[in-house]
């Protein structure tokens, strides 16, 4: 069991968290003609607008209050009204998702009952759904922001299914936690399809920030799950939640709607995807596709291939949460050692970590732990660190705004993991921590009296 701390300083320096605003913003991002609203000042939506373009390159659709000082004392209302209002006629949007910022909880405005009142006053709004969620940036983390969101749109938007109304069991809805990837998503819905099921991702990344060229241009966001898709998932057979601060909005769901759910902590390594095939070929009463058992035997294959690299490595990681126990986990399966991980909010997890300590602070606590490890993970903000310690940094989370492809990035099933073993283990290599010919020796005398082994049996 892991020691859990938090650090003591006086102020945050080269910080590791993002606020909970940008995590409910980015949460609304997965919902179809969305347009995220920050109830505060410019600057904070700015702020979250360039981490989104800069990591996921592409156009970010956000909006603001834009509470001055004197706004903020006198209250907002007037803002959010006339912002609620520009928007719906300027973008047409079909949900407008209001995050607070700490300026306004500070002040404590009531925006449920600015809400109730602008419905009063606009009824030309009634067919655009709008979501407040309380997400103070002076408190909290990325992670926390996200399941606060995607638990009030399960509150406020899926349907009470009619009394003694019939589920339908093939279809199937998913949790995705903020640290999976577009990709991930997209992942996740093949292996789901396979089954012969049918999901429903809340939120879905997977369609509204993958990069592609749409059609036509859109003023908020490209893709997504729609409304009408998110009302009817009270009546599915089940509810996939992925990471433990899914737990909330997977609560829930089965409170308004009784449809049962399971929660994975993560999806990355052998053992999680074998129960994740489990409970699909238990929910769908088919066996898993060949192509899932073939992949299983190629990530078996690349971890026999890979651990003599991961043994041994000494890794210090900077992450979410559930982001850290995904990536720990599965590194202490493949042979390395966590000695120096910290992170950004509290976590039932934390204490399962697979290391001596574990501390809630910033990247310079990182660099102070990390001075004798082989790997640094975390986001693009920890490579002036990695460089001053001459250390390799594997780049994993959001942000990452200094190489390609992030939102692509596959981690999860039987390949995403695979795929992390080649990614990883490449570094080490090129870093010249490429097993040495004795290492080599042993691998080909062990493979040799197993082949012989196998062949008199």
């Amino acid at each position: 069991m892991a020691n859990v701390a938090t650090s003591k300083k006086a102020c945050t320096v080269n910080p590791l968290k993002m606020s909970q605003p940008i995590g409910g913003t980015l949460a609304f991002m997965g919902i179809r003609g969305s347009m995220p609203l920050l109830h505060g000042s410019q600057g904070c939506t700015s702020f979250g607008l360039v981490l989104f373009v800069r990591h996921f390159r592409e156009a970010i659709p956000m909006q603001t209050t834009a509470m001055s000082e004197v706004a903020t004392v006198i209250g907002g209302f007037e803002n959010v009204e006339q912002a609620v209002v520009n928007i719906a006629n300027r973008t047409k949007p079909e949900i407008i998702g209001i995050c607070s910022t700490g300026v306004t909880e500070t002040k404590g405005d009531d925006v449920e009952g600015f809400i109730k009142l602008i419905r009063q006053r606009h009824p030309e709004l009634d067919h655009i759904a709008l979501v407040y969620v309380s997400t103070p940036d002076f408190k909290d983390a990325f992670q926390d922001g996200w399941q606060k969101t995607v638990a009030k749109i399960v509150d406020e938007i899926v349907d009470v299914p009619a009394p003694g109304a019939e589920r339908d069991k093939r279809r199937i809805n998913v949790l995705p936690g903020c640290h999976l990837t577009p990709g991930d998503i997209e992942e996740l819905r093949e292996i789901i399809l396979a089954f012969g099921l049918e999901p429903t991702f809340l939120p879905d990344l997977s369609g509204s920030l993958d990069g592609h060229i749409p059609d036509d241009f859109t003023p908020t966001t490209l893709g997504g799950v729609g409304l009408p898709e998110i009302a009817a998932m009270g009546s599915a057979g089940f509810t996939i939640a992925v990471g433990n601060h899914m737990h909330r909005a997977a609560e829930a769901m089965e409170k308004k709607t009784g449809v049962p759910y399971a929660v994975f902590d993560r999806l990355t390594g052998l053992t999680p995807n074998d129960e994740l095939m489990s409970l699909l070929a238990s929910l769908s009463g088919q066996a898993v596709p060949n192509k899932f058992r073939r992949q299983r035997s190629q990530l078996i294959d690349a971890m026999l291939d890979g651990h003599f690299s991961f043994g041994g490595k000494k890794i210090a990681v900077g992450a979410e949460p559930d982001l850290m126990w995904a990536i720990s986990s599965w590194l202490t399966e493949m042979g390395a050692e966590i000695t120096a991980a910290v992170t950004t909010t509290a976590s039932p997890l934390l204490e399962k970590m697979p290391t001596q300590d574990v501390l809630i602070g910033d990247l310079e606590d990182l660099e102070a732990r990390a001075a004798d490890c082989d790997l640094i993970i975390t986001h693009s903000h920890g490579r002036q660190a990695a460089e001053r310690l001459g250390i390799p940094l594997f780049r994993y989370g959001l942000p990452t705004f200094d190489r390609l492809g992030a939102a692509h990035r596959v981690s999860v099933g039987y390949r995403g993991s695979r795929d992390l073993i080649f990614e990883i283990g490449n570094i080490f290599m090129a870093d010249g921590h490429e097993p040495d010919e004795n290492t080599w020796r042993q691998v080909d005398e062990h493979a040799d009296s197993d082949g012989a082994a196998a062949a008199a049996h």
